[in-house]
């Protein structure tokens, strides 16, 4: 196990443990031409546009209450911004400098249940905050800040925050900047792997009876007698076109939300998201190792930042721009990336970062309530709350949250659907019924298992980290087929097994769904994925029906992909 995982054990005792001892292995979803039968020949109680984490989310709680739900996302789930954050379930430490303190005792709650949920992809990670002299936030303020953190969590955290002085930071970050260091603190939250958490709740709800579908986009909504009560939309991978009859409507699409409004005639005024750009920027790890996470406030303009253990790398980000970018084209800039490299050499100055070491540049974009900006207009200070909409025709809409409060998100939105249909309240389990692979007693246990059974210690934490109490089910693949064991990226854990099980049980249709969304293997290679692509690729076509020509052509989809969402801008848009 690496340091950043094996530095903490599951912080919840065994008999707070909402986990049963034999997960079970469940059967791959519905072929994709019953689902789109199913579209088109079944009246949903509900229609969520949108699989981003909030999406997945309203499906997940809807279908547990027993409401028959459709869950559409044009494109894959996660492939907007719920695949491009800071990857953290946190409490949301910089907010408490703006007064969000409810947002904090949220999102704190929220982070607690999600390490017992899905402790195989919530992971407790230590934060150190390091203080210098003539700091905004002085050594005293950032202490109690951090008590009343830990209050506002009631003290349910991983650990509680600690002080520590100039010689334990030093030796807690090797490489550190001294000059001015004043000492600082140590505090707790979690990381994840955000598109992963996304996917598992649209699986999810697929597994409660919601009819979920990828790469299929809505073209218009059906209104009769003033009310929505559907839409028309089409598969883009076979270019059918379907319409969906439903008695209430989600936009949960997040920073394109404006554009699901447009299709609604009656629906006017200003605009009710907002758009923040946040750009992250992956290092590899020896040029930049650290053991634990660092909350830093930038040397550049005093805006808080973190550079991130993960894996082989580092992450470092994030910026926080108002921004009028099309959501599908937001891209990070080298001003963006120029900033990173400088907060990060600022506070390790031996390292000399250049662009040179920059593996990865991402960028996405916040969908916060438009309303919620300061009059200053500025994006760091806007409020992290979100907010639900309802249209003339009942379309019901929802803006701004976070990652780390997307169940109650999702169960707001479901509340907000029950009384537009007139049914009677239902509470769905979803605060103690554990996420797909988090049905596991103990993730040690499922570890040393792994270990064993693999043999190979980075592959097997990996196979844990990303598949829980499932990890079992991608592993047999390789004794059918013993090649499957082969590694998809030269010293990444990834393994070719797992493009198999992506195309029959994770609704993986191409390229990029797997190697961008379901592993991060564009994030952690210098050629984005290229050469892995034509090794996934060589596995995935007999199972998805692709000729040779028909390879090419999804190769050269990747390429354009990955450019789209890696690539480096000249100037900022």
């Amino acid at each position: 196990m690496r340091p950043e995982s094996a530095a903490l054990s599951h912080p919840v005792s065994s008999s707070d443990s909402l986990a049963v001892a034999s997960p079970s292995l469940p059967q791959p979803p519905r072929p994709r031409s019953e689902r789109l039968l199913a579209l088109s020949s079944t009246e949903f109680d509900l229609l969520v546009i949108g699989g981003g984490v909030t999406g997945s989310g309203i499906a997940r709680d809807a279908s547990l209450r027993g409401l028959r739900v459709a869950l559409v996302e044009r494109e894959d789930f996660a492939s907007g911004t719920s695949s491009r954050s800071s990857r953290l379930i946190h409490g949301g430490v910089r907010y408490l400098e703006h007064g969000h303190l409810g947002l904090v005792f949220e999102s704190s709650i929220e982070r607690y249940r999600l390490l017992r949920l899905a402790p195989h992809l919530v992971r407790p990670l230590a934060f150190v905050w390091p203080v210098y002299q003539g700091a905004r936030i002085p050594r005293w303020k950032l202490a109690a800040g951090l008590k009343l953190y830990d209050a506002l969590a009631l003290f349910r955290n991983v650990k509680g925050s600690r002080s520590l002085n100039a010689s334990q930071l030093s030796e807690v970050v090797p490489g550190l900047r001294t000059d001015g260091l004043r000492g600082g603190s140590r505090y707790y939250d979690a990381a994840t792997d955000d598109a992963r958490l996304t996917f598992i709740n649209a699986l999810a709800a697929s597994e409660a009876g919601a009819i979920v579908l990828n790469h299929v986009s809505v073209r218009s909504l059906v209104v009769q007698d003033g009310r929505a009560r559907g839409a028309t939309v089409v598969d883009s991978l076979t270019g059918q076109q379907l319409t969906i009859r439903a008695r209430a409507i989600v936009n949960a699409t997040g920073p394109w939300s404006d554009e699901i409004r447009k299709l609604d005639a009656t629906n006017g005024g200003g605009p009710t998201v907002r758009g923040s750009k946040g750009v992250h920027i992956s290092v590899p790890r020896e040029r930049l190792p650290t053991d634990c996470a660092l909350t830093l406030l930038s040397p550049v303009d005093g805006r808080v930042m973190f550079i991130l253990p993960a894996h082989s790398h580092t992450i470092i980000g994030t910026t926080e721009t108002a921004t009028r970018a099309h959501p599908s084209e937001v891209r990070a800039s080298v001003s963006d990336v120029d900033y990173l490299l400088t907060s990060a050499n600022g506070f390790f100055p031996n390292a000399h970062l250049s662009r040179e070491d920059v593996v990865s540049a991402w960028a996405g974009i916040r969908p916060l309530v438009a309303s919620a900006y300061s009059g200053a207009g500025d994006a760091g200070s806007a409020s992290r709350e979100h907010a639900i909409h309802t249209s003339p025709t009942g379309v019901l809409a929802i803006s701004g949250g976070k990652l780390t409060t997307y169940r109650v998100m999702a169960r707001d939105m479901v509340d907000a659907v029950e009384h537009a249909l007139g049914l009677p309240h239902r509470k769905a389990p979803t605060h103690s019924l554990p996420l797909p692979g988090g049905d596991i007693s103990s993730l040690d246990a499922e570890l040393a298992s792994a270990r064993t059974t693999v043999g190979h210690d980075d592959i097997a934490t990996h196979l844990v980290r990303a598949y829980g109490g499932r990890w079992r089910q991608v592993w047999a693949l390789t004794r059918e087929q013993p090649l499957l064991a082969e590694p998809l990226a030269p010293g990444l854990p990834y393994i070719r097994a797992e493009a198999v099980h992506g195309v029959t049980h994770e609704l993986v249709h191409t390229l990029s769904d797997l190697l961008v969304r379901r592993l991060k293997v564009a994030f952690e290679t210098r050629d984005l994925g290229r050469a892995a692509a034509r090794i996934a690729a060589s596995d995935m076509a007999p199972l998805l029906g692709w000729s040779p020509q028909d390879v090419e052509r999804q190769l050269a989809d990747y390429s354009r992909d990955v450019e789209r969402l890696f690539g480096i801008d000249p100037a900022d848009a």
